[in-house]
């Protein structure tokens, strides 16, 4: 089969044919993927990760082709999401509800399954299974846990987009902080993942969505979306701004979309007392936190705290973004900036590192 492979950092994927995948297991499930967007995690693999040959994509949608033995949820010819993350929902984390820190279901950071092997080969060598799906490939094999069952007919070339930037964003303010009805947010980066959470914020009743991004159009996309105020941080004092629109009081939520230290700081000095600051962008490995005193920090009781991939659980979380696109809360559409084929798939990542648009969607089968 064809499929896009990272065979080497720092270079573009390699369109290779002779993949091979392996029919599904016990608790697996062989599916035809159908479309793949584009993620800045995949670029940054690309970039940094010496783990290859490698197939990546981990924003996926597509159809049930064959189901492994005991899999119960979905049948051959289903419409289906696929999740980084699919939580065993056993362990400590699970049994707590931090579904995204199940150690089983993390192990889609080694490209491999929690046994240690992988769907696909090449000439009889593995090739790793890029962040727990493996999306930029005719077809790939996930566990059960990692695929959620979706209403046959839905669109699924808009819908992929829940796989990973949209789950994240909404996932961010609804789950790890828990936003409030008529709180003030600042959300600093506005990608798919940031004008997602710019999305949950006004699905959660925020009222005051200040937005903030260098790139006029997405400052644009921004106010469409549910943003009462953009600021460019090139052009102007950016926390002058936050304090100038809150009347000096600062924010209750503050949002990192990008994975950048002086972002988490600003965050962190644009809150009020009590406020909240969530790191949701995945900074470099390398990247240290510039944090205030430890002295302001407890006098002013600021928090700070991760999120991965939202917080979320995907079988439970999945649907109900889904309910929310369907009537019409969220919307997915104006999201997806670029459309192109797999074999065009280097041009989304270039539009990517262009910061050309917002999300690139992949059509994985040219028929």
């Amino acid at each position: 089969m064809k499929a896009a492979l990272h065979a080497k950092i720092g270079s573009p994927l390699v369109i290779e044919t002779g993949i091979e995948v392996s029919g599904p297991k016990e608790g697996q499930i062989l599916i035809k993927t159908e479309y793949c967007g584009i993620c800045h995690s995949d670029l940054s693999v690309m970039e940094s990760l010496d783990l290859t040959p490698m197939i990546l994509g981990h924003e996926a949608a597509g159809i049930v082709e064959a189901v492994g033995k005991d899999v119960a949820s979905v049948s051959v010819g289903d419409s289906v999401l696929m999740s980084p993350i699919g939580p065993c929902g056993s362990c400590v984390m699970c049994e707590n509800k931090r579904h995204t820190l199940c150690e089983r279901g993390q192990s889609f950071v080694f490209g491999t399954f929690p046994d240690g092997t992988t769907p696909f080969s090449l000439n009889g060598s593995p090739v790793y299974q890029g962040l727990g799906v493996g999306g930029f490939a005719e077809y790939t094999v996930l566990e059960e846990r990692n695929v959620v069952r979706i209403e046959n007919g839905l669109p699924l070339e808009t819908l992929c987009l829940l796989g990973c930037g949209v789950q994240t964003g909404l996932g961010s303010v609804l789950n790890t902080a828990k936003v409030t009805p008529g709180s003030t947010v600042l959300v600093m980066g506005l990608g798919g993942v940031g004008l997602s959470i710019v999305q949950g914020a006004r699905i959660a009743q925020a009222e005051k969505i200040i937005a903030s991004d260098p790139v006029e159009d997405r400052r644009s996309k921004a106010t469409q979306l549910g943003a009462t105020n953009t600021i460019d941080p090139t052009s102007s004092d950016l926390l002058g701004e936050i304090f100038e629109l809150t009347d000096g009081a600062g924010v209750d939520f503050s949002f990192d979309a990008v994975g950048n230290s002086d972002l988490i700081a600003m965050g962190l000095a644009a809150n009020k007392s009590g406020g909240l600051t969530v790191i949701v962008g995945a900074p470099p490995p390398e990247e240290e936190l510039k944090l205030p005193s430890a002295l302001h920090l407890m006098m002013t009781e600021k928090r700070l705290i991760g999120s991965l991939l939202g917080s979320c659980d995907a079988q439970k979380d999945i649907p109900a973004f889904v309910e929310y696109w369907k009537n019409g809360s969220l919307d997915l559409e104006s999201m997806i900036s670029h459309k192109y084929t797999l074999d065009e798939v280097n041009s989304g990542f270039d539009a990517l590192k262009e910061s050309s648009g917002v999300r690139s969607v992949i059509k994985i089968h040219e028929k």
